[in-house]
């Protein structure tokens, strides 16, 4: 169980990455990993382990979210454990919100590891990244993971847009970006319709459409992770203000983008003074059940 005091924090950041397991092992190949440092301008940093980014946040009065990605049918690469990721937030369980991440190609054997480690290992979401797991949000091979997802009241949080992990690799590292079209996710969203969804990132090349889904399905969210806000499409600012001010919420993609950089940059965009609590914490703490 998590033991955030909402009142006591300045935000909420929905997406964070664990990169790196206690014994060194990455969450990804250094090829893939290399291309999103140099994507983001982030060569050389540090991938902090997670007692560290409890630390980092705890300082900042700052609770996260943390997941790693699990693409070990479409890469080779062995996942990080989610059950440790798990054990090390339910150690700052102050600040830091486990999620899972599971490679829907498993099948029932996912399934089976999904209805564990709610049980077991409080574990409040998981994190999708269809253009490195190789799948199509809308196959039916994942909806027995969604169905239980559902079931058991998770979070699905799904990457959308453009990713720059493989960004300048040949052939883009094997990635195809086609499979984080949010149109795709639309599929989800309606044939689990109770299932609670964030979609991750301003969807460049697919904005509107992460937009239009966002605004016509009850449960489906945006997080504003992985751009620095001075980045953000105009219509992105103009929704988030207004129409989907109770649906949009502050992710920074931490490490690769740090909580303080995208708050001063968001500090200097032109958000509505009662819209900005809302995106920085009120509406992941009510998506969260942090608060009633």
């Amino acid at each position: 169980m998590t033991h955030i005091d909402v009142a006591e924090l300045v935000a909420i950041d929905v997406h964070t990455h664990a990169e790196i397991s206690k014994d060194g092992h990455g969450s990804l190949s250094p090829e893939l990993f290399g291309a999103s440092e140099k994507y983001f301008k982030a060569q050389g940093h540090r991938q902090p382990t997670i007692p560290e980014m409890a630390d980092y946040y705890r300082e900042r009065r700052m609770a996260a979210v943390v997941f790693t990605v699990d693409a070990e049918h479409a890469t080779g690469h062995p996942r990080i454990a989610n059950e440790e990721v798990a054990e090390s937030c339910a150690e700052h369980s102050d600040v830091l919100i486990p999620f899972a991440s599971i490679d829907p190609w498993k099948g029932r054997a996912g399934v089976r590891e999904a209805r564990r480690l709610v049980a077991e290992h409080g574990v409040r979401g998981f994190k999708f990244h269809p253009s490195i797991q190789g799948f199509s949000p809308n196959d039916p091979m994942a909806y027995p993971l969604y169905e239980v997802i559902e079931e058991l009241g998770g979070i699905a949080l799904f990457h959308t847009g453009q990713t720059g992990i493989g960004a300048g690799v040949p052939g883009g590292g094997g990635i195809r970006l086609k499979h984080s079209n949010p149109m795709l996710v639309d599929d989800v969203a309606v044939d689990f319709p109770e299932l609670r969804i964030i979609l991750a990132h301003p969807s460049f090349p697919w904005q509107d459409e992460a937009l239009a889904v966002a605004n016509h399905k009850p449960h489906v969210y945006i997080d504003l992770s992985g751009w620095s806000p001075k980045y953000f499409p105009p219509q992105l600012v103009r929704y988030a203000n207004s129409l989907l001010q109770d649906k949009v919420l502050f992710g920074s993609d931490y490490p690769v983008i740090t909580p303080d950089r995208w708050l001063a940059d968001f500090e200097k965009l032109d958000i509505k003074p009662e819209v900005r609590p809302k995106i920085l914490k009120d509406n992941a703490a009510k998506l969260l059940a942090l608060t009633s």
